[in-house]
């Protein structure tokens, strides 16, 4: 029985060192390759293969102790995937809280108004924390991946500022960009005004995506949306730069020249009457609004006047008086 005694003690005592040197061990600073150290946890990853990725960024662990710790918490099937960064003096507890609580690094990307689906996904596929899995697609087995009806993405991608899990793919972010605009979208047409010339929400895209490109002003944006409005009632060609200049393509060199606006091509409002195609850019919900909630204005005419607003005229002699004072001078 004595013996029996000295082995529990014995066996209590060890137990004893063994936790006080576990807690020592989880509390005290990891060694670090870099700082700071970035790993990613795959979704369905478990514990011990996350421990592989953290080891291989660099993170000195003992991957026994760790499991051990985690198992005791309840924590090794717990844990979150997504991008982490570490840096030195993070203790084992630190990392483990991390991992369980979901603690991510993300990215960030800005995606502008007015910018075309080429200009997006330069910016996506040049993101250092963007996985490029959309590099390589065509975009119309982009489009067909998002769930998108058309073979194109112009127009439906909303622009806004995306916060991402480094790492993650430039194709979810692609389809979170198309969901709000849909959900944008979606919610303006509902809301639109009555007797507007647009059959479908897409050809109010089309018109928002116009407006986006040919708005300096904000102030303006729905007399703008106004004369264009104005004009597909009457049948009147939209006569629009940015629709032809979106038609050149990459062999637009800044310089639009008359016999541009002469030759015809499908997004060439010049020479044909009403909306073109598809959009031209991606527009903002400023736009999206203006589109569908044009200014009660006759204006069929504008002209910038060299500060960034525009003259609107109702009549086309008005318009050339205008043109004449804004853009000749006065000669």
């Amino acid at each position: 029985m004595r013996f029996l005694k000295k082995l529990l003690l014995l066996t209590l005592l060890l137990l004893a060192i063994a936790a006080g040197g576990l807690w020592w061990w989880i509390n005290q600073p990891l060694a670090l390759r870099d700082s700071p150290a970035d790993f990613h946890v795959a979704a369905g990853s478990s514990l011990r293969a996350a421990i592989g990725e953290m080891r291989a960024a660099g993170i000195e662990l003992q991957p026994t102790l760790l499991l051990l710790v985690a198992r005791l918490q309840g924590a090794d099937t717990g844990i979150k995937a997504g991008s982490y960064s570490v840096n030195r003096g993070v203790t084992a507890r630190q990392l483990l809280d991390k991992l369980t609580r979901g603690k991510v690094t993300q990215g960030d990307v800005t995606l502008i108004e007015g910018w075309t689906w080429r200009q997006w996904r330069a910016r996506l596929d040049a993101h250092p924390d963007l996985l490029p899995d959309s590099r390589g697609l065509s975009e119309a087995e982009i489009s067909r991946r998002l769930g998108l009806e058309y073979p194109y993405l112009e127009g439906w991608l909303y622009p806004d500022t995306y916060l991402f899990d480094k790492k993650s793919g430039s194709l979810d972010l692609l389809a979170r960009a198309v969901r709000e605009m849909q959900r944008r979208l979606s919610a303006e047409w509902a809301g639109r005004a009555a007797g507007l010339p647009y059959r479908t929400p897409y050809e109010a895209l089309i018109m928002a995506s116009i407006i986006e490109k040919e708005t300096g002003r904000a102030a303006d944006r729905e007399l703008v949306a106004a004369v264009f409005v104005n004009r597909l009632r009457l049948g009147m060609p939209l006569q629009t730069d940015p629709t032809v200049i979106y038609g050149l393509g990459e062999a637009f060199d800044g310089n639009l020249r008359k016999r541009d606006l002469q030759t015809d091509t499908p997004y060439n409002t010049y020479t044909r009457r009403g909306l073109p195609p598809t959009p031209i850019a991606m527009p903002g919900l400023a736009s999206l609004r203006a589109a569908l909630h044009p200014a009660n204005s006759n204006a069929l005419y504008f002209v910038a006047r060299g500060d960034g607003s525009s003259q609107f005229s109702n009549t086309l002699d008005d318009h050339n008086r205008a043109v004449n004072q804004y853009q000749r001078g006065g000669k």
